[in-house]
């Protein structure tokens, strides 16, 4: 199957995730599992901001950063610059902070609060596999992302 049919097959899950009236904490927690699961990633996770730093939050596969600075690597770049960042070989990206030293290319796309303009958080993805993100995977991790921000509470668990 490709990557477009996949996505295709996996969003009506994720949507009715999303939009199931539960704490976001549990909203983050399964979205991450879900997407994790059908496309075989090796890391998947959420970074919330909190004041001046992402800080972890539901993620699955190997331990990970507890905390990343405004603007620093990836996800720091993408809360900064509120554009999805794409990275075919996160060797060529400067600065990159290496959680795994598996991780080989990555994608991180910001979340926005409900009123869009602030970042609250970012949607981080890492491949062992250099090249393995495109513009396919932007436009529904941002679709992802779009969705989360329509629900999203500063109260993680009501």
């Amino acid at each position: 199957m490709d990557k477009k049919a996949c996505y295709e097959q996996l969003m009506p899950q994720v949507e009715a995730v999303i939009k199931s009236d539960q704490p976001l904490l549990g909203i983050l927690a399964n979205t991450c599992a879900a997407l994790h699961e059908k496309m075989s990633w090796l890391w998947t996770g959420f970074y919330l901001v909190s004041d001046d730093r992402l800080v972890l939050g539901p993620f699955q596969g190997s331990p990970a950063c507890f905390a990343i600075n405004y603007g620093k690597g990836v996800c720091g770049t993408a809360w900064k610059t509120r554009v999805s960042q794409v990275v075919p070989d996160v060797e060529r990206f400067e600065g990159h902070i290496a959680c795994s030293s598996l991780s080989r290319s990555e994608i991180v796309c910001p979340i926005f609060g409900r009123n869009g303009d602030e970042v609250v958080g970012v949607l981080d993805i890492d491949s062992e596999k250099i090249g393995m993100f495109d513009e396919t995977d932007r436009i529904y991790l941002e679709r992802v992302c779009a969705m989360l921000s329509e629900v999203w509470k500063d109260d993680l668990i009501h």
